[in-house]
C-alpha cells in the first residue's frame, strides 16, 4: 500500500515540528561532545557509578514530572518543561564562573545532561503522538525525524569548527539560549491542532486549559501493569545495553587523547552519526515502514549492529568499533526511534505523558546503569578483552531483534483493539487484552 503525500492541512505542523525538533537537537548536540569528552578523564567504575547516580537522579525526575503532569495545565505543561530546562544550564554555565570543584561541577553537568537528553527527547516525541493521530504518524513521523538528524549534525559543527573561539563556558551558554526557541513554536502547534489538522474540521480542543490529572505515580503503575509497554521497555533495555559496551570501549580508547582533541573526534563522530541519518531519513525511513511493516522496521537496526559486533569479535580495530557506533547511532535516529514512537500512538494521552517517561528515562537510565556495570564485571572483574565482550553484544543484539520483530506485530495487527480499550491508566483492561497477544 503507497503512503499518501503530506496532505495540506498538515503541513505547517510539519515544519513547525521539524523545526522544534531541529532546534532541541542543536542545542543537545553543542553540549553533548563537552560531556562525552570528560568521560575519558574517569575510569570505568568511576564512570559506571556516575550512570548509577544517573539512574537514581531519573527515577526521583521522573518522579517529580509525574507531579507536575498531574497538576499542570496540559498547555503550559511542554513549554514549562523546556523553559527549566533552559534556566539549569545557565546555571551550570553560571557554576563555572564561581569557586566550586570542577570535578564535581563536571560530574554533575555529565549526570544532568543525561538525564536531559532522555526528557526532551521523550517529552517531544510524547507531543507530536498527542499532535497526530495513528493514521498520520507512520506517514509523517520520518519527515519529522529528518528535523532531529539536521539538527544533530548542525549542532556538533558549533563545537567542532569555533571550540577554540567561543571556548566551552560560550557554548553552553549558546545551548541553553536556543532551548528558548521551542516554547512559541508549541503554542503554534497547539493552536494548530485545535484547527483542522486531522479531519479537516475546525474542532476547539478543550483540555488544553485542563490538567491531565490522576495520581502522579499512576505512570509507575500503568508501565508495570501493562505487557504491552512492559516489552517496549525490554527492547529499549536492550538497546541501551549494546550502547553502553560500545560507548565504554570508545571512551577507553580515547584515553590518549588530551579533552579538545576528544572534544573533536566526538564532535566529528556525531557528524558522521547525523550526515548518514539525515539520509536515511529523508530517502528511506518512511519507505521502510509501509514497505515492510513496523515488526521489519524495528528488528533492521539491530541485526545490522549485530553484524557488526561480530565483525569486531573477530577482527577487534578502532575503526570497526567506530563503525559500529555511527551506524548503531544513525540507525536509531533515522529508523528505530520513529518506528519505536509510532507504537505509543496506541496508547491515551495520561500513559503518554506519564508511563512513557518512566520508559524512556528512568528505564533507558536503569538499562545504561545495568550494561555499564556489566561492561566493568566482564573487563575488569572476568579480564575480558574487546573481542570476547563484542561476541556477547552480538547475541544481545539478535535478540534486541526478536523483541522489536514481536512488538511490531502486535501493534500492525492489534492497534484498533488497543485503542478502543478506554483510559489505559485503568491498565487492567489492556493488561487482559496484551496477555493474549504477549504472554
Amino acid at each position: 500500500m503507497k503512503a499518501s503525500p503530506i496532505k495540506a492541512q498538515e503541513f505547517k505542523a510539519i515544519a513547525l515540528s521539524f523545526f522544534f525538533v531541529f532546534t532541541l537537537m542543536a542545542a543537545y548536540y553543542i553540549m553533548r561532545p563537552l560531556r562525552d569528552g570528560m568521560s575519558s578523564d574517569w575510569s570505568d567504575v568511576e564512570l559506571s557509578w556516575l550512570w548509577t547516580g544517573t539512574m537514581f537522579v531519573s527515577f526521583l525526575a521522573v518522579s517529580i514530572y509525574g507531579w507536575v503532569v498531574s497538576h499542570v495545565p496540559f498547555r503550559l505543561l511542554v513549554p514549562g518543561l523546556y523553559a527549566f530546562f533552559a534556566l539549569t544550564f545557565l546555571c551550570f554555565y553560571s557554576a563555572n564562573h564561581l569557586p566550586i570543584d570542577p570535578v564535581l561541577a563536571d560530574k554533575a553537568f555529565y549526570i544532568w545532561l543525561s538525564i536531559f537528553n532522555l526528557f526532551h527527547v521523550s517529552v517531544f516525541w510524547s507531543f507530536m503522538s498527542e499532535l497526530f493521530d495513528r493514521e498520520q504518524a507512520p506517514r509523517l513521523f520520518g519527515y519529522i525525524a529528518a528535523g532531529s538528524s539536521i539538527g544533530a549534525l548542525v549542532g556538533p559543527s558549533i563545537p567542532l569548527l569555533f571550540a577554540n573561539q567561543l571556548g566551552t563556558d560560550n557554548l553552553m551558554l549558546l545551548a541553553s539560549v536556543m532551548l528558548l526557541i521551542p516554547i512559541p513554536l508549541i503554542l503554534f502547534l497547539e493552536h494548530i491542532k485545535s484547527g483542522n489538522l486531522g479531519s479537516g474540521v475546525l474542532k476547539q480542543d478543550k483540555t488544553r486549559g485542563q490538567t491531565i490529572g490522576g495520581n502522579p505515580l499512576q505512570g509507575f503503575r500503568t508501565f508495570i501493569a501493562s505487557p504491552y509497554l512492559l516489552a517496549i521497555a525490554l527492547f529499549i533495555v536492550l538497546y541501551t545495553s549494546i550502547g553502553s559496551f560500545v560507548y565504554f570501549e570508545l571512551k577507553n580508547l580515547l584515553a590518549v587523547y588530551d579533552f579538545s582533541v576528544r572534544l573533536k573526534i566526538w564532535a566529528g563522530i556525531d557528524l558522521a552519526v547525523n550526515a548518514l541519518a539525515i539520509l536515511t531519513a529523508i530517502l528511506a525511513t518512511r519507505h521502510l515502514t509501509v514497505k515492510f511493516g513496523l515488526g521489519v522496521t524495528l528488528a533492521m537496526v539491530p541485526v545490522i549492529v549485530s553484524g557488526g559486533l561480530f565483525a569486531i569479535a573477530l577482527l577487534p580495530l578502532t575503526w570497526i568499533v567506530v563503525a559500529v557506533q555511527v551506524v548503531r547511532r544513525a540507525g536509531n535516529y533515522a529508523i528505530t526511534r520513529p518506528a519505536r514512537e509510532v507504537l505509543f500512538t496506541a496508547v491515551d494521552r495520561e500513559s503518554r505523558f506519564k508511563a512513557k517517561p518512566v520508559i524512556d528515562i528512568l528505564v533507558y537510565r536503569g538499562g545504561d546503569m545495568l550494561s555499564g556495570w556489566a561492561f566493568t564485571g566482564l573487563t575488569h572483574g572476568f579480564g575480558l578483552g574487546l573481542g570476547p565482550v563484542a561476541m556477547i553484544g552480538g547475541c544481545i543484539a539478535l535478540v534486541w531483534a526478536l523483541v522489536g520483530l514481536a512488538l511490531g506485530t502486535v501493534f500492525s495487527r492489534d492497534v484498533d483493539a488497543l485503542a478502543s480499550e478506554p483510559g489505559i491508566p485503568d491498565a487492567s483492561r489492556v493488561g487482559r487484552f496484551e496477555e493474549k497477544r504477549l504472554g
